[in-house]
């Protein structure tokens, strides 16, 4: 049996936060427009909908040269606060969908997230600058996290 998706790359980060308010800046769409693809700061999101369910949905989208680009997936495992799997793609510039992994574990008050991405062959001409999107996302959500106050509520 091969592997339908034979190129992974793993990146980790170290969240002086809870495991619980990491995994919450996933699946809140207004949390998630804050840092999730977002590629400047400049540069918010247009559109962020998220059903953090099993079977659920997500889309997120940002303007580049002024057109709509969508970030689709479903979501696959949802294990609150410890495991989110999903399926991800951009139609725009691929039709394949990917698999990725986020495993975040407790380490005293700080966490320890794993994101694993795996991509079909193609998807090799796209390891290394999909590798550096991820950590500069997580960078990005790092920083969100210290500058947000911890106390804060969306719907």
């Amino acid at each position: 049996m091969s592997d339908s998706r034979p190129v992974k790359l793993t990146v980790t980060h170290r969240f002086k936060d809870s495991a619980e308010r990491v995994f919450n800046a996933w699946i809140h769409p207004v949390r998630a427009s804050c840092w999730l693809f977002v590629t400047a700061p400049e540069k918010p999101l247009v559109r962020a909908e998220i059903n953090a369910r099993v079977g659920g949905r997500f889309c997120l989208s940002d303007l580049r040269d002024g057109e709509e680009v969508e970030h689709v997936g479903e979501y696959l495992e949802v294990n609150q606060p410890r495991r989110l799997v999903f399926t991800f793609a951009v139609p725009k510039y691929s039709p394949d969908y990917d698999r990725v992994t986020v495993d975040i574990v407790p380490d005293g008050e700080d966490c320890v997230l794993t994101l694993t991405h795996e991509m079909g062959p193609d998807g090799e001409k796209w390891k290394d600058s999909t590798e550096k999107g991820w950590s500069k996302m997580l960078g990005a959500l790092d920083t969100w996290l210290y500058e947000a106050p911890a106390t804060i509520q969306y719907r």
